[in-house]
C-alpha cells in the first residue's frame, strides 16, 4: 500500500514538473519526484540505490539545474517560452514511450525468478560488482556531460555579462 502511495506522489510530481509554466517551480517538483524514487528503493529494500539517488540526482543534478538557471538568468516567473504549443504531439510520443517501455520491460522479465536464498538483489555488493564490472563507461559518460553543461552555463554567463557591459558603454 505505502508503494503504491509513493508511486501515486511521484507520479503526480513528474506530471506537475512537465506541465508547469515557471523553470523553477519545475526544478523542485523534480526534487519530489526524485525523491519519491528514493523512498521507493527504500521500500524494495535497495538502501544503497536510494542513496545515490538522493545524493547524485537530487543532491547534484537538480542544484546544477538551478545553478544553470541562475548563471543564465532564466526567467523567474511565467515564462511564455517555455510553452511550445505541441502538447498533443509530445502527448502522444509520451504515451507511445510508455507503452514501449513496458512492452520491452515486461517482454524482458517474462520468465526471471528472483533467488530468495542468494543475496539481496538491492545489497551493495551485488550492486557494486554491476556498477564497476557493467557501468564504468555510461557512468564517467555522465559525469563528463554534466562538466560538460557546467561549463556551457558559466559561458552562457559571460557572454551575457559582456554584452551588457559593451551595451553600457
Amino acid at each position: 500500500m505505502a508503494f503504491l502511495l509513493v508511486g501515486l506522489v511521484t507520479f503526480g510530481a513528474a506530471i506537475v514538473t512537465v506541465t508547469t509554466k515557471q523553470l523553477v517551480h519545475a526544478a523542485l517538483w523534480l526534487v519530489v519526484a526524485l525523491g519519491g524514487l528514493a523512498v521507493e528503493y527504500l521500500l524494495l529494500t535497495a538502501e544503497f540505490i536510494a542513496w545515490v539517488q538522493i545524493l547524485i540526482y537530487v543532491g547534484s543534478v537538480v542544484v546544477l539545474l538551478l545553478f544553470g538557471l541562475m548563471l543564465t538568468r532564466a526567467p523567474i516567473g511565467r515564462s511564455p517560452d517555455a510553452d511550445s504549443g505541441n502538447r498533443w504531439a509530445a502527448l502522444t510520443v509520451a504515451v507511445a514511450a510508455a507503452a514501449a517501455l513496458v512492452w520491452v520491460v515486461v517482454d524482458a522479465f517474462r520468465t526471471t525468478w528472483v533467488d530468495l536464498a542468494g543475496p539481496a538483489a538491492g545489497s551493495t555488493e551485488v550492486t557494486g560488482a554491476s556498477l564497476f564490472q557493467n557501468w564504468v563507461l555510461p557512468f564517467e559518460a555522465l559525469s563528463v556531460l554534466l562538466l560538460a553543461a557546467l561549463v556551457g552555463a558559466i559561458v552562457l554567463s559571460r557572454k551575457a555579462k559582456s554584452s551588457e557591459k559593451e551595451e553600457a558603454r
